[in-house]
């Protein structure tokens, strides 16, 4: 600060140079200095050639700015920010709240308003950082007389239960922790992976009691592998237009673990589901039919091409082993791809090799050829032209004495009203979103390098999948 005077007709100037204090109270910097002797001494010589007004002044406008914007942003009716002090050492801003006059509190239990019995010790709530300072709400919490409860310990607007963190801060990190890992996320913000967690805990226990279920006119099943071993977690996901979002996540794939999702919504929701898009697995199939009696069961396209592969790489890894053993050119090395792709999307070498495997009359090829034939079963509109493809399709594949097709057919005929299923419901519903919300998750956990338990895989997943609704603010930080 620079204070300019005029002196026998000269102008002078005197320079402070700024010190590291606090700036709590008027009487802390006039009376009880918070710094070394040595530069109170050297303050006191520059003061005495100037007035003590401007440092006042910015001492108030200092508070007034850091109230200011706290009111702004961050407002509760029935409480007041009282004073602000900057910590250098600390990097730290410790703003004091009190209660306004006359206003009571309200009670943890019942939300009702009472006498104050008493008040507590300080209580620090720690907000969000400003301008890399650690700000922190300082406040004596009050005991509430309740008729109703008794002695309880009050509700304070900006904490929730036994949180040292504010709500604000709590969902500013959670906001983050949808976008980083729970670790990059404490880092970042100079904070310890235990209250990221905490903080989408609350978010996620928040969303979940306020959620809204509605009707659910489409949902799709299916699982992935969160561990080693045969580790799954069952996925249920709404796949309607206007909303895609994580409706429940189940421990294994078992029938009780699917039966929990039917338990969750309910008889009168289960039976107002109109389409289902799920694999071919038959706990699934058993309990849709079971709750879902109105809804079209559409099998998953992307397991049957993937079932139709499975057959196709097995006919080409026997006949590779056999023309090796019978002393034969192995002319079917290296042509896995070649034979699984689509023809669109083999890379030139590939596109050569699979025009020299074709020459051949083998196995490998004609099954080959069959797996290109039955694309165009996806092709159909009709649900009749579609079943007629199908059958004759069968048929042929029947007479071709490749037994891993053979028994590929044996599975289409079983489920064959739930493939032209996907013909009924015009071809609205696939697994395509399933699957891109599958990897989705993937992408969570493989973000996160995997999760010690269960319980921090479904909260992970549910934060970022289930679009829960989050706590109103009246000001957003990001």
């Amino acid at each position: 600060m620079v204070n300019r005077y005029s002196k026998n007709g000269l102008r002078n100037s005197t320079i402070l140079r700024p010190v590291s204090m606090s700036i709590s109270s008027p009487a802390q910097l006039f009376g009880q200095p918070s710094m070394s002797g040595q530069n109170w001494r050297s303050l006191q010589e520059s003061l005495s050639s100037v007035t003590i007004f401007p440092l006042f002044a910015l001492w108030m406008f200092l508070v007034m700015l850091i109230t200011r914007l706290l009111n702004e942003c961050y407002h509760f009716p029935g409480f007041v920010y009282k004073n602000a002090r900057l910590s250098e050492s600390k990097k730290s801003v410790e703003v004091e709240v009190r209660e306004r006059v006359r206003s009571k509190p309200i009670c943890s239990v019942c939300h009702k308003p009472g006498s104050c019995y008493d008040h507590l010790s300080c209580r620090r709530f720690e907000f969000i950082p400003l301008w890399g300072y650690a700000v922190f709400f300082l406040y004596y919490m009050r005991r509430v007389n309740c008729p109703t409860c008794g002695v309880k310990v009050e509700e304070v607007p900006w904490g929730t239960g036994k949180h040292t963190l504010c709500n604000a801060y709590m969902l500013h990190l959670a906001y983050w922790a949808r976008k980083l890992s729970w670790k990059e996320t404490a880092e970042s913000f100079h904070t310890s992976w235990d209250k990221v967690v905490q903080s989408v805990q609350y978010v996620v226990e928040w969303g979940m009691a306020h959620r809204e279920l509605g009707t659910i006119r489409a949902i799709g099943v299916d699982e992935i592998q969160y561990g080693k071993g045969h580790q799954y977690v069952t996925l249920v996901y709404q796949i309607e237009a206007g909303c895609i979002r994580l409706l429940w996540v189940g421990k294994d794939r078992t029938l009780e673990s699917f039966e929990k999702f039917f338990t969750m919504i309910g008889k009168e929701l289960s039976e107002k589901i109109e389409f289902v898009c799920s694999d071919m697995w038959k706990p699934y199939l058993t309990l849709i039919e079971k709750h879902c009696t109105n809804a079209l069961n559409i099998l998953d396209r992307f397991h049957v091409v993937a079932k139709l592969n499975k057959a196709l790489d097995e006919v080409r890894a026997s006949e590779a082993r056999k023309l090796v053993l019978d002393g034969y050119e192995p002319v079917l090395k290296k042509s896995r791809w070649c034979l699984l792709k689509k023809p669109g999307n083999l890379t030139d070498n590939q596109r050569v090799k699979l025009r020299e495997v074709l020459r051949y009359n083998l196995k490998s090829v004609r099954a080959y050829l069959y797996k290109e034939d039955f694309q165009r079963f996806w092709e159909y509109d009709s649900p009749v032209w579609a079943g007629k493809f199908l059958d004759q399709w069968c048929k042929d594949v029947m007479r071709s004495k490749i037994d891993p097709l053979k028994k590929f057919v044996g599975t289409l005929r079983n489920h064959r009203e739930l493939l032209l299923n996907y013909f009924r419901a015009k071809k609205a519903f696939s697994s395509g979103v399933v699957e891109g919300l599958n990897n989705k998750a993937k992408v969570t956990m493989r973000k996160a390098y995997g999760y010690k338990t269960y319980e921090m895989l479904e909260l992970s997943l549910y934060h970022v999948l289930g679009k829960l609704p989050e706590p109103e603010l009246s000001h957003r930080f990001y």
